[in-house]
């Protein structure tokens, strides 16, 4: 029987299996970020176990709330700061050069095909969109990872998703993977792997694959998964290419890290997507999507662009290429973050930030701040926003908001007209 992309990663990073089923594997990633480091930070130090396993696999930066907001933000930016120095960490983005971890640290070329990814953060599954094995985990297993690079799974099935067809205009990997989760659930997929393949992915950027990887948590996922092919290598050649002859070799390399074809799945899901349409949530799971003509002409009071699911140049470009020329309707707010400082860099030498800046956005650092309701765009009781971030639970983005979640082209066009719209009619 042949064996699934995670069940091979398994099996090459196996260190022991002290029950059966549970696996504890070796770690080629930790990440850091200031929200939830700082306790396993305290607690190895209280155990008298301030070490690090490998401070070259350690990756680090303050991204949640940036510029700190307070004296709490700021104390946890300082614990995350003064721990990354005494041990010397190279790898540590403070502010000035920090950006959304998951948009930075495969921008650096941190992740590759094959790795083991950990993070204290539940989207770390972006990182699969690469073909590793990522996973969002507690404080404990994060901090085991730090001192001893090694972290403990059940070794979860995989549930395939055949994604085939040709996306129509105006429809989008956001668009997608809302439509995935609809036909998943918020539970389909617990305690297990999302595997995406098909033409539709193939087809794929990088950027856009890492989207659909992002959300595999809002179905309950472990982990999303794409296999690597030449899209993977183009993307991640500045950083291979001392390692491997051409990209023919890195790619022949990379095979290895695809599933058999005689792999056994939990469930394979075919879908058509020639005929999708740009989809939307509602109400405060992200299951509960609707294809956005159903929402069409629902009020909004802020729009939301950045994010670790669509803060990337690609989602920025989008979203410009409908807001160039217009104005934002006078009853919205609008803000976008770009989710590094290298994207912002880039977005301001296309034109990118004067164009939104001229429809009337606010234009903020990258910051993951307003997505979970911590700073730069929270929502007051009652107010809704239409935003291009990963979840929509009551009071995500500030205590009685609501969040509709939506693509890149969604949101520029919902800003335009004040009203959750389809951007196609734009």
């Amino acid at each position: 029987m042949g064996k699934t992309i995670a069940e091979k990663i398994f099996e090459s990073h196996l260190r022991d299996e002290p029950f059966e089923g549970t696996k504890v594997l070796a770690l080629d990633r930790v990440l850091c970020h200031e929200i939830t480091t700082p306790v396993a930070i305290a607690d190895l130090e209280w155990r008298g176990k301030d070490r690090v396993f490998d401070k070259s696999k350690i990756k680090a930066v303050i991204d949640h709330v940036t510029p700190s907001k307070d004296s709490k933000t700021a104390l946890q930016a300082k614990m995350l700061r003064d721990w990354a120095r005494r041990h010397e960490l190279k790898d540590f983005f403070d502010v000035g050069h920090n950006g959304v971890c998951h948009a930075l640290f495969p921008e650096k070329g941190y992740i590759h095909p094959g790795f083991t990814v950990i993070m204290g953060d539940s989207h770390t599954c972006t990182h699969g969109a690469f073909g590793a094995f990522a996973a969002g985990v507690g404080t404990t297993d994060l901090e085991v990872g730090i001192l001893k690079g090694v972290c403990a799974f059940r070794e979860p099935a995989t549930i395939r998703i055949n994604l085939n067809g040709d996306l129509p205009q105006g429809v989008y990997a956001k668009d997608v993977i809302l439509f995935v989760i609809g036909q998943l659930g918020v539970n389909g997929a617990t305690d297990h792997v999302i595997e995406f393949a098909g033409d539709v992915v193939e087809k794929m950027s990088m950027e856009a694959r890492m989207t659909l990887c992002n959300m595999a948590i809002e179905a309950g996922g472990t982990c999303g998964i794409c296999m690597p092919d030449q899209v993977t290598v183009d993307y991640l050649w500045p950083f291979i290419q001392d390692q491997y002859q051409s990209k023919d070799a890195a790619l022949e390399d990379y095979q290895k890290w695809q599933s058999d074809v005689d792999a056994n799945y939990a469930k394979v899901l075919d879908f058509d997507l020639s005929s999708l349409e740009p989809h939307v949530t509602f109400d405060y799971k992200p299951d509960c999507v609707k294809p956005v003509a159903e929402m069409a002409g629902a009020p909004v009071d802020q729009i939301y662009i950045g994010t670790c699911t669509n803060g990337r140049i690609e989602d920025l470009r989008v979203a410009a290429a409908i807001l160039k020329g217009r104005k934002i309707a006078d009853s919205v707010r609008g803000i976008v973050s770009p989710a590094t400082p290298k994207i912002f860099s880039q977005a301001l030498n296309e034109g990118i930030i004067q164009i939104f800046m001229e429809a009337g956005f606010c234009v903020t650092n990258p910051t993951c701040g307003a997505c979970l309701g911590m700073s730069n765009g929270v929502l007051s009781e009652g107010e809704v926003c239409a935003s291009t971030s990963n979840r929509n639970f009551n009071g995500r983005m500030g205590k009685g908001g609501m969040v509709h979640l939506m693509s890149p082209a969604t949101a520029a066009a919902t800003a335009v007209a004040g009203v959750i719209t389809d951007a196609r009619a734009l």
